[in-house]
């Protein structure tokens, strides 16, 4: 047979996927964990779950993605900090029922492999694990040429932790008098980019290396600070004092992020200008004339979690956030709600 085709013809290379794979073992090794089984390269990621300090386990589990905070990356060409994105967006979700992330998996795919740049991203991932506290088991990278334009990807990924049944947080212990502590955030973290390059990159036609004089840095570095993890923190605070209701304010801002928590009975009432809004946040607003229901519900606008304790313990809550360096500010209390109210009202 003449000129006989091969997979890398139609633009899938295993050789250069092979040579990832050995690189990925190598960052693995970084996320060390007891309970980890094996290396990656298996059909499955294998860990062994040692219940003996955990009455009543339950697994929890969390996947998501970056969403449209990748198309920075690609302008910029930087590739690793996104990792710890990913890491963030899922294992934030597994902390506020007060689970502790055990192992994550990722999955990376590209249009043209490029192992340069997967290591990065990668990396980057390790790194997120690390400050978790989980292993990086397992995952998949895809080529999947013609689907994905050049120097482009996609990524996401998935977390499980543990908690003690007993030990779940879900705001079901949440009455009137409770105090809201918002935990600060670094920035814009991974939701709504999409409105975020409309009001930057389309209607300002500014670029990822415009200088402004509020920024400490180019728009584009700006943007692309990585998600804080708030693992550590949060395992501080509910190993020692009474923590109700966790929120991790991510799509939908605070208002649409608290109610999930707060008992129907209640409402979070949340009080304006009790805490530092970044800079990136009111440069948006102004520029894409945007409303404060807008800004409200889209973006954390400089809280990144939400915090609901008890009246009586609250300035201790602060005193620990306080001795382990993390901005926190009273954001606000819980009331009882008429049937007719918001859950969330803004004073």
């Amino acid at each position: 047979m003449n000129n006989p085709l091969t997979y890398a013809d139609s633009g899938v290379d295993i050789d250069k996927a092979n040579k990832l794979v050995d690189r990925i073992k190598d960052i693995a090794k970084t996320t060390p964990r007891s309970g980890v089984m094996g290396e990656i390269g298996g059909f499955g990621g294998l860990f062994s779950l040692n219940l003996s300090n955990v009455a009543n386990p339950v697994l929890v589990s969390s996947t998501d993605g970056v969403g449209t905070k990748l198309k920075i990356a690609f302008m910029m060409d930087k590739h690793d900090t996104i990792g710890i994105d990913l890491v963030a967006m899922c294992v934030n979700d597994i902390i506020v029922q007060g689970a502790k992330p055990l192992f994550f998996l990722d999955y990376l795919a590209m249009g043209v492999l490029d192992n340069d740049v997967a290591e990065k991203i990668i990396l980057g991932i390790a790194k997120g694990c690390n400050q978790a506290g989980c292993a990086l088991i397992g995952g998949e990278t895809a080529e999947m040429p013609g689907l994905y334009q050049k120097g482009e990807y996609d990524l996401s990924g998935f977390s499980v932790g543990i908690v003690g049944n007993d030990k779940i947080i879900d705001g079901s212990y949440i009455r009137n008098g409770h105090k809201l502590i918002g935990l600060a955030s670094n920035g814009v973290h991974s939701n709504g980019f999409s409105f975020v390059r409309k009001i930057l990159f389309e209607k300002c036609k500014y670029t990822v290396d415009t200088t402004l004089n509020d920024l400490e840095s180019t728009l584009g570095e700006e943007l692309l600070k990585p998600t804080t993890i708030y693992v550590p923190t949060i395992l501080s605070l509910i190993r020692d004092l009474p923590i109700h209701g966790i929120v991790h304010v991510t799509g939908g801002g605070i208002d649409e992020n608290i109610i999930r928590v707060i008992p129907e009975a209640c409402k979070a009432i949340v009080r304006r200008d009790v805490w530092e809004i970044p800079p990136i946040f009111k440069i948006m607003q102004k520029e894409g004339s945007v409303s404060d229901f807008e800004m409200q519900r889209t973006f954390n606008n400089g809280i990144g979690m939400v915090i609901v304790v008890p009246d009586a313990s609250a300035q201790e809550v602060m005193d620990r956030l306080g001795a382990m360096n993390e901005k926190a500010y009273f954001i606000g209390e819980v009331e009882s709600r008429e049937n007719n109210e918001n859950q969330t009202q803004w004073v």
